[in-house]
Formats: structure tokens, C-alpha cells, sequence
């Protein structure tokens, strides 16, 4: 089999030395596959591109370059000893570490937990076609393991190796390529990162390990050398303002929350035999995962494109509120937006909207919407909602003291002693990184009452701020 190569348009040409590698060539087979080739369908940012028209890139193209990545990282690897079969395991979790999304990804997720599809997760379908199907038949010709191997270092199951971090790390392969993808594609002059001097001075390390202060054998992982610490920092930096800017932005947010909420929908009305009001036809890939949700056929039938091209079918729906949320989502005629932390900030002088006062005002200010929302849903139960609430929050970064998920996930530097310590005791600006919170509420263009309503329980909130 020849080499083969695809061109990227941040890695350049990616390559796959198929003449010369069992593993590539297994590799590049298990790109053909249909669960891998539906990757194509696939938008890595989801609704994204409402807002940054360049990013429209495939989490099929991400996958390619999280593969390249790791192969970057296990060369740093190679410095420091070498463990073949696990490289080549670590090689081919990256490129399937997504393999499992669903339309719209994290979006998609969240309509899965409200309805408690174990098939909705990425995580669990990953591991399915990993272990299963046609994936597993292609990786079988590395060995009769391999397959199940690759899905436990997917799924961060068996024993923390350093093969492991380079799947899930703060230096994964998979964090390296979309921080630096996503920037590109949405056009972002935010977040840019030192890249090559990372990879320059990037270690392996055994850092300290305990657990409820039982102190553990060491794990070995990324570190980085006392020279890259002002590019660590970059690095934090960069990966916290991906998320105000482009991941959190307010416009992206407010779609997910209308494709969520019309998905709900269709879901409820098929599951209840109401199939004809839902605008579908009942052999469409949304009715048939809606009745087997864990079907993994009905849920690789599933992908962006079946999703858009049934809004206008929706769109002549008899149910208003599918007809209605169809017709926006299709139209980009989103609901408007009103940010609450920003909006209290203001009425208090420009106050600190990260500030435990504000959190106690967006406490009662939610409760008082979630009651909204409610009472208006037993009213109109066949109306799209008045009100959509959006609420998230991202920790720049955790301390090892905190509820991280351990040593994998910190980043360490080789001090000039020789001692590996937590980047935060070194970085005044990691230090005081504050955890960003957003808390917004959306309401139809037009729709004065719930405009109104809105700003008098903001108010309200506002006046209990203590003085």
C-alpha cells in the first residue's frame, strides 16, 4: 500500500506511512469506515459558524490532526525511553477519541441527559465502535486486544501511563490541535499560542501523587523545562478566552439552546405516538433514534446535515413549537439576548460580576426565571418557550488541591533546582485567574411582556445585592 497524505490547513500535509507501518495502514483503513467518514458531517464547533462563518471545519478533520499531534508528542516520548505497543495504542486513540459525537456534539449531549440516552454520549458510543463493529474489525490486524486497548485509553481506564497523557493531559494531542484549529478557522486573533516552543521544551516528568493525603507511586507525564513558563502561561491564557469568545459566545449559546429544546420536542412527541405532528416522516433518522436510542444504527444515522435538512420539513410541522423553533433555527432569527451578570454589574456601579454578591443575586434572579419558565409551560405545553435560561461557567485552571482530576490534568515546571511544581505557585497570572461565569436569559424578538418580566426579576434581584 502506498503512503498516503492529506492536506490541512493548519498542520499542512499529514501523512500516513502506509508502506512502512502496520499501524498507519491499519489506521488509514479505519478512515474509510463509515463511522469515521460520518465525522465529515460533523461541524467541530456545532452552531459556531453563526457567528464565525469560517467555522465550519469537521470534527473528521480535527481527528486527522489530533492523530498528527500525537505523533508529535510520542517522538517527545521517545527521549525518554520507549513503549511500542502502548505509543501505537495512544497513536490510534487520538485519531478515535471523537469518533462517537453526534450532530451539533456537546449540544447533542445535553439533550441525551434530559432524557437519559446512554447513546447521546459521545464518550459511550466512542467506546461502542471502538470495541464493536467496524472500527474493531480494521484494528483487529494489530492484535486481537488492540481494539479494547485503545477504547480503555480513550475512556482513561486502565493504568496512567505516560502513553495516557498524551490522550488526556493539559498536553494532550487533542487540547494542542483544536485550541490552535479553532482560532484559525474562527478568524479569532484571541488565544494564539506558542506551539513549537512548547514542544520544545516539553519533558517527561514523575510528579508527586496522593490521594486524601495516602501518597501514591509517582505519575509520569508532561512537564515543562523553567524556560517555556511564560508560554505555559500563554497557554492558559489562550485555552481560558477561547471560551467568552468563541465557545461561550452568546449568540452560539442561544442556538444550542433553541436546537435543544426543538429536539426535546420531537423526541417527547414521538415517544407519546405523535409522530405526524412532528413534520417527519416516520422512517426519518430523528423519529427511528428516537424510538431505539440505543440502537447504534439509528445513532450513526444521525449527523449535522440530517438535522439541517430537516428544519424544513419541521418548519411545516402542525406542532407550533416545532414549526416556530424550526423556522428560527433554519432562518438564524435567534432570540435576543440579555446578560444578567453584566446587566447587575451596571445597576451596582460596576460592581464585580464574579463576585460572591453577584452570585447570590443570580441565585434568586434564576430561581425566579426557572419559576417563569415553568408556570408558562403548564399554561401553553404546545407553545414554544417564552424564556431560555443559559447558564455555564469554566475554571481557567485547577489546582492540584482542588477538585482537578489529578496530576495528568495540571501543568508542572522543571524549576531551576531541578523540582517539579504546579505552574500556579510560579505564575502570579495563573494565580489569580478567576473561575468565568455566564448567566444570560433569552426572549423572542418583540415579545415585550417577557422583555419586561425579565428586567422587572433582574431588578428584584439587583435590589437585594447587600449594601
Amino acid at each position: 500500500m502506498r503512503d498516503q497524505r492529506i492536506r490541512d490547513p493548519l498542520h499542512d500535509l499529514v501523512e500516513f506511512n502506509a508502506s512502512r507501518s502496520q499501524l498507519e495502514r491499519v489506521l488509514w483503513d479505519v478512515l474509510q469506515t463509515r463511522p469515521f467518514q460520518r465525522l465529515r458531517r460533523i461541524r467541530q464547533l456545532g452552531f459556531s459558524d453563526l457567528v464565525y462563518p469560517g467555522a465550519t471545519h469537521s470534527r473528521f478533520l480535527h481527528s486527522i490532526g489530533v492523530f498528527h499531534t500525537a505523533r508529535r508528542l510520542i517522538k517527545v516520548v521517545e527521549r525518554y525511553g520507549n513503549e511500542d505497543t502502548k505509543a501505537q495504542q495512544a497513536l490510534a486513540a487520538a485519531l478515535l477519541h471523537d469518533v462517537g459525537h453526534g450532530p451539533f456534539s456537546h449540544a447533542f449531549e445535553k439533550i441525551g441527559e434530559r432524557f437519559g440516552f446512554k447513546m447521546a454520549h459521545h464518550e459511550d458510543v466512542s467506546d461502542h465502535l471502538i470495541r464493536h463493529g467496524e472500527i474493531a474489525d480494521k484494528l483487529r490486524d494489530m492484535g486481537s486486544g488492540f481494539a479494547n486497548d485503545v477504547a480503555d485509553m480513550v475512556s482513561g481506564g486502565g493504568n496512567s501511563t505516560i502513553y495516557s497523557a498524551i490522550v488526556s493531559s493539559q498536553f494532550d494531542a487533542d487540547r494542542l490541535d483544536y485550541m490552535r484549529r479553532d482560532r484559525l478557522m474562527a478568524g479569532s486573533q484571541h488565544s494564539g499560542i506558542d506551539f513549537e516552543w512548547l514542544m520544545q521544551n516539553l519533558e517527561v516528568g514523575d510528579v508527586e501523587n496522593s490521594v486524601d493525603g495516602t501518597k501514591l507511586n509517582p505519575v509520569r507525564t508532561f512537564v515543562l523545562g523553567q524556560k517555556a513558563i511564560l508560554a505555559a502561561e500563554a497557554y492558559v491564557l489562550g485555552l481560558f478566552h477561547l471560551y467568552p469568545t468563541v465557545y461561550f459566545h452568546k449568540t452560539t449559546r442561544g442556538a444550542e439552546n433553541i436546537y435543544s429544546e426543538l429536539l426535546s420536542r420531537v423526541i417527547d412527541l414521538v415517544k407519546n405516538g405523535s409522530i405526524e405532528n412532528t413534520g417527519l416522516p416516520k422512517n426519518h433518522p430523528l423519529v427511528k433514534f428516537s424510538n431505539n436510542p440505543e440502537d447504534i444504527e439509528c445513532v450513526l444515522s444521525l449527523d449535522d446535515t440530517v438535522i439541517w435538512g430537516a428544519l424544513s420539513l419541521m418548519a411545516e410541522s402542525k406542532d407550533e413549537f416545532i414549526s416556530t423553533f424550526s423556522k428560527r433555527l433554519r432562518d438564524r432569527n435567534l432570540y435576543k439576548c440579555i446578560d444578567v451578570r453584566g446587566r447587575i454589574a451596571h445597576d451596582k456601579s460596576d460592581a464585580d460580576s464574579m463576585s460572591p454578591e453577584c452570585d447570590a443575586a443570580c441565585a434568586y434572579i434564576r430561581n425566579e426565571l426557572n419559576d417563569s419558565v415553568t408556570n408558562f409551560s403548564l399554561s401553553s405545553p404546545n407553545s414554544p418557550p417564552k424564556i431560555l435560561i443559559d447558564d455555564v461557567e469554566r475554571s481557567p485552571y485547577k489546582k492540584l488541591t482542588e477538585d482537578s482530576k489529578g496530576p495528568l490534568n495540571q501543568i508542572n515546571i522543571r524549576t531551576e533546582g531541578g523540582r517539579l511544581v504546579d505552574l500556579s505557585t510560579r505564575s502570579h497570572v495563573v494565580a489569580a485567574l478567576k473561575k468565568f461565569r455566564a448567566f444570560r436569559v433569552y426572549y423572542a424578538n418583540g415579545d415585550e411582556e417577557s422583555k419586561r418580566k425579565i428586567n422587572e426579576i433582574i431588578s428584584s434581584g439587583v435590589s437585594k445585592w447587600p449594601t
